[in-house]
């Protein structure tokens, strides 16, 4: 059985380090932070391919994490497919639908749009919550055999001494480790709130300002921003403002009742990494996934274990 060190332990790297457990891998995790304390930790995790390239890979791997998610569902796992609108226009990429089978997806009717919204679309689409979701792969993945050792690496030349192969799933963080001048962050803030009638929505269409309302088991998230390079983590009581007036220009609810504000940064980049390392041949990237994690982790390490499997054969 060959060892794989996956560095990195937000969704992209436990979904990652699972899929090769399942494949016949022994595996290690390496991460500066525990899943909790990373930003896969602070989203709103809904299956929703925003803000993520290249196309033919966006349409591809989001299609194996819908199949997925159907698979994952358990009581008390934070996996569950809720009713989802989606805005879009002439110019939005919407390729996504068609990989939809059919009644999971359709227009919406005029009377069923959000104030504002011309066009959406409303599909069953996977929610996988956080708080639940995370700490439920990271025992799986020690269940199956896996260690975890907290440790920061300080260059790609240190990650890749790690094992016979390693897995780089450390979104923002490979910034720096890998001089990636591509990679950038998408700045996020978003409010968790009271849970109110309304229904869950994203409305991806003005750049800059993004809109969506999410309901999950306990609590709504309302948001956000999509601020490119802006690594400011603090909370910005402006875009709270902000996020609250373009609530109410949407639905007619009354104001949430504010539990919570979030700020985390998306590791934004023009294609997802997803490649062997050209001078470090043991390393494999997979990082960039953008706001996109939730929704495309699964495919990607999917895909990343059959690739694998092939080359352990050759």
């Amino acid at each position: 059985m060959k060892s794989v060190t996956v560095v990195g332990s937000g969704i992209v790297g436990l979904t990652s380090a699972i899929s090769l457990q399942e494949a016949g891998f022994r595996v290690r995790m390496v991460a500066k932070e525990r899943f909790d304390r990373t930003l896969s930790n602070k989203v709103g995790a809904i299956w929703f391919p925003f803000e993520i390239h290249p196309k033919e890979k966006t349409n591809h791997w989001p299609t194996l994490a819908y199949t997925r998610y159907e698979r994952e569902i358990q009581e008390g796992n934070g996996v569950a497919f809720i009713p989802f609108i989606t805005a879009y226009t002439p110019e939005s990429n919407i390729d996504w639908t068609s990989q939809l089978s059919d009644g999971k997806v359709r227009k919406a009717r005029p009377e069923e749009l959000p104030k504002g919204m011309q066009m959406a679309f409303i599909s069953e689409v996977p929610l996988a919550e956080p708080h639940l979701y995370l700490p439920h792969l990271f025992e799986r993945f020690i269940t199956n055999g896996g260690n975890f050792e907290k440790r920061e690496l300080a260059s790609l030349k240190e990650m890749a001494g790690l094992d016979s192969w390693v897995i780089n799933c450390t979104g923002l963080g490979a910034k720096t480790l890998c001089n990636d001048d591509d990679l950038h962050p998408m700045r996020g803030q978003i409010l968790r709130c009271e849970k109110m009638d309304i229904p869950s929505f994203a409305d991806p269409t003005k750049r800059g300002a993004l809109s969506y309302v999410i309901n999950r088991s306990e609590d709504l998230i309302i948001g956000g921003t999509d601020y490119e390079n802006d690594w400011n983590e603090r909370e910005d009581p402006a875009d709270t403002t902000l996020i609250l007036n373009r609530l109410a220009q949407s639905s007619s609810s009354k104001t949430p009742g504010l539990l919570e504000v979030i700020v985390g940064l998306r590791p934004r980049r023009s294609a997802v990494r997803f490649e062997f390392d050209p001078v470090f041949s043991t390393v494999f990237h997979n990082y960039g996934h953008g706001g996109a994690g939730f929704t495309v982790a699964w495919g990607c390490a999917m895909e990343l274990a059959d690739l694998l499997v092939k080359r352990q054969k050759h």
